[in-house]
């Protein structure tokens, strides 16, 4: 029991130096977020680019570019569309129902319920069975808050990424998405 009430007052206090650190390398930047101590949501990605030690993946495609970072057993992925970070997203090394369970609650207690975007066939009815769903790619379990018409929060639980905290800008994403669309 005291194993367990540690992790979730750790993951709290991780949660809320993440939604209340000082801003660190983009100082001088206006962020509509800054996330885990370190990135600034809508902020130029270009100090990233010279971070020490260098992210261990960078991929770009045309106006995108997605940064990935290890932190831990952890992976953050930042993503920029025309220079500003539109996409923070922390990977868990471990994807567990503990954890996802206890994320959920030390966001639930700052931001409240949010909105359930979970998608499960109907006989997903028990958290075991959801699982199974996951694990086979037939499910996904996703929680979204919305604490600011900038930036939005997502946990989710997908086959491909794992258990996920993503901060995302809603305006450059839907940019981002706009030009997707258009096929640029």
């Amino acid at each position: 029991m005291r194993g367990k009430m540690r992790v979730r007052i750790a993951a709290i206090v991780t949660l809320l130096l993440a939604a209340f650190a000082s801003p660190g390398v983009f100082a001088d930047e206006p962020c509509l977020k800054m996330v885990f101590g370190r990135y600034c949501l809508g902020g130029d990605v270009g100090p990233l680019l010279q971070a020490v030690p260098p992210p261990l993946v960078r991929q770009e495609q045309d106006a995108s570019l997605a940064l990935v970072f290890v932190d831990g057993p952890d992976r953050l992925y930042v993503l920029a569309f025309n220079r500003q970070i539109y996409k923070v997203v922390r990977a868990f090394g471990v994807s567990t129902q503990l954890r996802y369970e206890e994320t959920y609650a030390a966001l639930r207690d700052i931001y409240g319920p949010g909105e359930d975007r979970s998608r499960f066939s109907p006989d997903a009815t028990t958290p075991g069975r959801r699982l199974v769903a996951i694990r086979r790619g037939e499910g996904v379990a996703m929680h979204v808050w919305t604490p600011s018409p900038t930036w939005r929060i997502e946990l989710s639980w997908t086959r491909e990424m794992g258990l996920a905290l993503a901060y995302v800008a809603t305006e450059i994403n839907a940019a981002r998405a706009a030009q997707i669309d258009r096929g640029l």
